[in-house]
């Protein structure tokens, strides 16, 4: 892309010269983008007009603050703000009638080439406009063109689409032949930082002066603008405490990697959580009220797949920290201890790290590569791990004389079950726990080929039975579910995914028994209808009576809850998020995850993971690196977004597995994104993204954008309130002055 900033005043013509060769380069058949910013007053007043090509479409919609080449109707104008951001190297067109060798030997100006034009002379000569007030844009086209390589041609036939015609073709034609260009190669030298544009003082070029000192119009505000971020609600929601919006911005601008590193800041297992988090955050995205929610997870997941960055151990810490579980909250908390210096080993009742994550969730969902790569991530840090190890809670006592802390996070290990009238796991398999089913499954141990099966759940083990029981050439699989499909805790893409591979389901259903019928199982089922809402929130299911109906099963898999096992802590153990357990030994107790929330998805308890090893790490440092989470009245809620200044566009889903190679594959279903033009649709909320439109609109030209922020000029600002008005994202806000 070549970015070009024009500098004139009002009346020269300046923005509809960066219109002529944006209308010239369009029908180059390139992409273009021009336009201008005003003050209040116009002729004469200092003017600035933006001008960007590019060969692939254009979406940055903000002013130019580093541009390639500058052009410059008025010599008067060059200043310190006239140079802020130019790139090393870049042109600068400066209409005059000195040689560019006149300029090139300043010392402020000696890493860029200049070029010199006479387009006053050649306006003047050609009739364009008068003598006091020349209209040089057309002259300056023709020497713009020149000098940056454009068809001339082409410029002159845009001129037809602003009736411009005998002396202004004249006159780029002579523009064209007169432009000089400055022989010697530049110095090379670092990019000139932003200025303030109020600023006042020497010009850079023959000692001119900027614009005299406005009047002071700040004394006549009573109330004063304010730029501050506030909270975008993906990240309030976001269990695992990402910076969803800022991670996607990075993916905006195509930095994949920053992306990876903004997510590995608060979580080790993007590529886990892009396939299998619940998408909190995409539940409360305000681009809902548009087209539809960002898709956030599949972004993760990209960022998670293809970044790279490395990762690295902040200090050197003394202390020793065991950690119980392997799942995610474990990891999460090992992760992050290990990144502060401690020294951590992680115990592990299987044969794997990764807890449910590697025996709970099947391959088609969370292959097992990707789940490789975070926990690989992990294990770089230096984090040792004991596997085949199952901690009970005399071995918990050891740990706490052995270690100067402990980290507990052994998850949900009690199985829920229901009373069918057969003993779990009594004849052959009949009846059998969903994560007992998932374990098996993977380890290829199990056999379902032709079998009628019944799952009894809705959650995401209930879903992932039936559509593992599928693959594995169930004849039929059937999910009952004593509420309806909008009480189901299971992943909504999950359940369409499952209904388009055949499953049914039974809603407001719910299992009484098994019994025999002449060889054959049958399952008593009670119809159900809901009720007023229970302590979930969810509305309870009850039975009506009569209501009762049989199915033919050959299996059923129950799938109906887990709850953690608090054995293994001490007996009068109080479980608190802000509190460690003090035991007999000389280590503290952490609780994490699922042992200390019940949350039961990855996502929170790599939330809860990082949290309590955070609290565990004030305890040994006094650093509090934990940060309480934001207020909820500081969330951009869609009401105060301008929804009406931005385009609609379609959501970008992932490539998926056609259904007919699902059947015998555990391939994973979800393939990914392609690209990362999906977080182009992130509207920011409550975070300043640069658009610059309280920047375009002030009626007085009293703010400027210095890096990512706004400054505002409060000795000229009246307090209109435009910007704030203006603001798509609810990042200015009015104070009394």
């Amino acid at each position: 892309m070549i970015e070009i900033r024009i500098h004139g005043r009002g009346g020269q013509g300046g923005v509809t010269l960066a219109k002529i060769l944006a209308a010239s380069e369009h029908c180059e058949g390139n992409s273009v983008q021009a336009f201008g910013v005003y003050a209040a007053e116009r002729s004469g007043a200092p003017v600035q007009a933006y001008l960007r090509i590019d060969d692939e479409p254009i979406h940055n919609p903000n002013q130019i603050y580093e541009p390639d080449h500058l052009i410059v109707l008025d010599p008067t104008l060059i200043s310190p703000a006239i140079l802020s951001g130019l790139k090393p190297g870049g042109w600068i067109l400066l209409n005059c009638e000195k040689s560019p060798e006149y300029y090139a030997a300043q010392e402020r100006v000696a890493t860029f080439r200049i070029a010199t034009i006479d387009a006053t002379s050649i306006a003047v000569k050609n009739g364009l406009g008068s003598k006091t007030v020349p209209i040089v844009n057309t002259a300056l086209a023709g020497a713009a063109a020149q000098l940056l390589g454009m068809n001339l041609e082409s410029v002159i036939e845009a001129f037809d689409d602003f009736g411009f015609h005998g002396g202004n073709i004249k006159a780029a034609r002579e523009a064209w032949d007169a432009v000089r260009v400055q022989q010697q190669a530049p110095r090379p030298g670092e990019r000139h930082q932003q200025v303030m544009p109020h600023e006042r003082g020497p010009g850079i070029l023959d000692g001119n002066t900027g614009a005299a000192p406005a009047l002071r119009t700040g004394q006549w505000a009573n109330q004063q603008p304010v730029w501050q971020n506030a909270t975008p609600p993906c990240n309030f929601i976001c269990p695992a405490g990402n910076d969803v919006q800022g991670f996607l911005a990075a993916l905006t601008e195509e930095d994949v990697n920053s992306a990876l590193e903004i997510l590995l800041q608060t979580s080790p297992l993007p590529s886990v959580c892009g396939r299998v988090c619940p998408g909190f955050c995409m539940t409360q995205c305000n681009r809902s009220e548009l087209e539809g929610p960002v898709n956030v997870r599949a972004l993760e997941r990209y960022a998670g797949d293809h970044g790279e960055t490395q990762i690295s151990v902040t200090g050197q810490r003394l202390e020793k920290v065991a950690v119980v579980g392997a799942g995610p909250a474990g990891l999460s908390g090992a992760y992050h201890l290990a990144r502060l210096g401690y020294g951590v080993t992680i115990f592990e009742a299987g044969s794997e790290l990764g807890g449910l994550m590697r025996t709970g969730i099947p391959s088609y969902r969370l292959p097992r590569e990707a789940l490789d790569r975070d926990i690989g991530r992990i294990m770089a840090l230096g984090v040792q791990a004991i596997l085949d190890t199952r901690i009970d809670h005399h071995r918990l006592e050891q740990l706490t004389h052995e270690f100067d802390a402990v980290l507990a996070a052994t998850g949900l290990q009690k199985l829920t079950s229901v009373d069918l009238g057969v003993d779990l796991g009594s004849g052959k398999g009949q009846v059998m726990q969903g994560i007992e089913f998932l374990d098996h499954a993977r380890q290829g141990s199990i056999n379902v080929e032709g079998e009628e099966v019944i799952v009894i759940g809705g959650g995401n083990t209930a879903i992932d039975a039936a559509r593992s029981a599928f693959r594995l050439g169930a004849s039929d699989v059937r999910i009952i579910y004593r509420r309806t499909r909008d009480e189901m805790p299971a992943i909504p893409e999950e359940v369409d995914d499952a209904i388009d591979e055949g499953i049914r389901i039974d809603f407001l259903c719910s299992p009484i028994r098994m019994r025999r019928d002449d060889g054959k199982r049958l399952l008593s089922c009670q119809r159900m209808e809901l009720g007023e809402p229970d302590n979930s929130g969810r509305r309870r299911p009850i039975a009506i009576p009569g209501e009762e109906f049989e199915i033919p099963c050959g299996r059923v898999i129950l799938a109906i809850g887990q709850a953690a096992d608090f054995s293994l802590l001490p007996h009068d153990a109080v479980l608190s998020k802000t509190q460690p357990i003090e035991t007999d030994g000389e280590a503290p107790v952490y609780p994490a995850g699922d042992l200390l929330t019940n949350e039961g998805t990855v996502t929170a308890a790599i939330g809860c993971g990082r949290d309590m090893a955070l609290m565990l790490h004030e305890r040994f440092s006094g650093e509090k690196l934990y940060t309480d989470p934001p207020a909820a009245e500081t969330v951009v809620r869609a009401d105060r977004i301008r929804l009406q200044h931005f385009d609609r566009h379609h959501r970008h889903d992932e490539n998926v597995l056609p259904f007919a190679d699902r059947k015998s594959s555990f391939d994973e279903v979800r393939q990914g994104l392609e690209d990362v033009v999906e977080a182009k649709r992130c509207l920011s909320c409550g975070v300043c993204n640069t658009c610059d439109r309280c920047v375009t609109y002030c009626p007085d030209g009293v703010l400027k954008r210095v890096g990512r922020e706004i400054v505002f000029d409060y000795d000229y600002c009246k307090g209109c309130g435009v910007c704030m008005s203006e603001c798509s994202r609810a990042v200015i806000y009015m104070k009394a002055g």
